[in-house]
């Protein structure tokens, strides 16, 4: 029997998952071979370039998708950008399936004066920036701020406070890469406050992350009386309804108040987590200065976020954004710019003419969004996979083979002179990270710094991949 061939375009935890699942659901049915596509030449995503440096037990999962990758069914071809090194038509002639899972990879933008001033940045490029994304190299950053407005109230906001507002020395056993190391060992960052437009209550925050900030030991933790009230902006009710019923939101509130009647100790950093207030303004001429702030309520007869009218001037050098992510189309798939996401149905990718496009499926936040929480991914994948192969047994109209003669992806880039990086290539970067980490006396792993740096810890016939 002639195996399923599915390539699955993304290597974090969604195109991870995907594959795992593949494999699971079609045990004891038919053969299935799985290339799971990257553009780096490093698996995991988001596990890898987004998640804290100092959270290590989040980072753990990478073990588990490790295993994944070590499946005998399961190939994993790094170096691969769909669009630039092949076509989504190309890929459906050495496929019978493909799965995008490709994330969200781009920032939500405030849409506001001034948000283009240098000094202004997407969050997210922060956390590639520490996390090492060889996107983002080493001089992307220059913490010669005083002070940092950091706009958002989830976990990747109280992710980019914690990280400047740790010392280099408490993150010195981390993965950070060198370079990046040292420009926070060399941070001026004094102040840095955490901006949300709705109240404590409407955080989304985990609680576990919360706490931390009020336990860093070189940073005071601020927060405003009346903005921890939950009925001070609030004429609803909504805020004590959630505080009562919603467990996370119980827990946020609990830690906030807690925080109210603290004492400063006097620590050379201080944060100051601040509620009901949106950005109206980014002022500067050269770069950011200053941060204008409106007074947010809600309103009694639509329970949305309105503003008061009343505003504040926040003195900041440095403004990052963290109002949440976008997914970016992939050439050639259909794409929902209102959702940013690929039309589906229960993971099959739908044409414009609202039906299934044969062999061709999506799976995590380029499926439904950037949300949940990175084991989301897991069911999400399952779902789609489920589709995937019940199309391939059923013989249904979203059915698409290639047959055995198909070209191999290895070959045609081959072909046209791409060199793909293999496991075992990832392999000889994963061991030289480790090796970096021992020769510098840093924890477990240093992560290498920058596409050059990547490619020396290649076989020396790589090339090195574009950026």
């Amino acid at each position: 029997m002639a195996s399923l061939r599915v390539a699955v375009v993304g290597a974090g935890p969604a195109g991870l998952y995907t594959a795992e699942a593949l494999i699971k659901q079609a045990a004891g049915g038919f053969p299935v071979e799985v290339d799971v596509l990257d553009r780096l030449p490093a698996p995991y995503g988001l596990v890898r370039y987004g998640v804290a440096p100092d959270h290590p037990s989040i980072k753990s999962i990478t073990e588990y998708l490790r295993r994944v990758l070590e499946l005998p069914q399961v190939r994993f071809l790094g170096g691969v950008q769909v669009g630039r090194d092949v076509t989504r038509d190309e890929l459906l002639i050495c496929y019978d399936a493909l799965v995008y899972a490709t994330g969200a990879m781009r920032d939500r933008r405030l849409g506001i004066s001034g948000e283009d001033l240098p000094g202004s940045f997407a969050a997210a490029d922060f956390v590639r920036w520490y996390c090492g994304h060889p996107d983002a190299g080493p001089g992307m950053f220059r913490l010669d701020a005083e002070s940092v407005a950091v706009i958002g109230a989830g976990n990747v906001a109280v992710d980019v406070a914690r990280v400047l507002a740790k010392t280099a020395a408490e993150l010195r056993a981390t993965d950070v890469p060198e370079p990046v190391l040292a420009v926070l060992a060399a941070s001026r960052v004094r102040e840095i406050h955490i901006i949300g437009r709705r109240g404590p209550a409407q955080a989304r925050f985990s609680v576990r992350e919360l706490r931390e900030l009020g336990e860093l030991p070189n940073a005071d933790i601020i927060v405003n009386g009346a903005e921890a009230d939950l009925g001070a902006f609030d004429p609803t009710g909504e805020s004590s309804r959630l505080a009562r019923s919603d467990r996370r939101s119980r827990g946020n509130v609990a830690v906030i108040r807690d925080w109210v009647g603290r004492t400063p100790r006097g620590c050379p950093r201080r944060l100051s987590v601040r509620f009901w207030l949106r950005p109206t303004e980014i002022i500067g001429i050269d770069r950011v200065t200053a941060l204008r702030l409106e007074r947010t309520r809600l309103d009694e007869s639509s329970g949305r976020v309105i503003g008061t009218g009343e505003h504040e001037i926040l003195p900041v050098q440095m403004v990052l954004r963290s109002v949440g992510y976008r997914s970016v189309p992939l050439p050639g798939v259909p794409f929902d710019e209102s959702s940013a996401t690929v039309p589906n149905a229960g993971g099959r990718v739908l044409g414009p003419d609202g039906c299934p496009r044969p062999g061709e499926y999506v799976a995590g936040w380029l499926k439904r969004g950037p949300t949940g929480v990175i084991g989301t991914n897991k069911s999400d994948a399952a779902q789609t996979v489920r589709s995937l192969l019940a199309d391939y047994a059923g013989g249904g109209r979203s059915v698409h083979r290639v047959g055995a003669a198909a070209p191999r992806l290895a070959d045609l880039l081959a072909g046209r002179g791409v060199r793909l990086v293999s496991y075992a290539d990832w392999l000889g970067i994963d061991k030289r990270e480790q090796e970096l980490a021992a020769e510098l006396g840093r924890g477990e792993r240093v992560k290498l710094c920058g596409w050059e740096a990547l490619d020396l810890s290649l076989r020396p016939s790589k090339e090195t991949p574009a950026a």
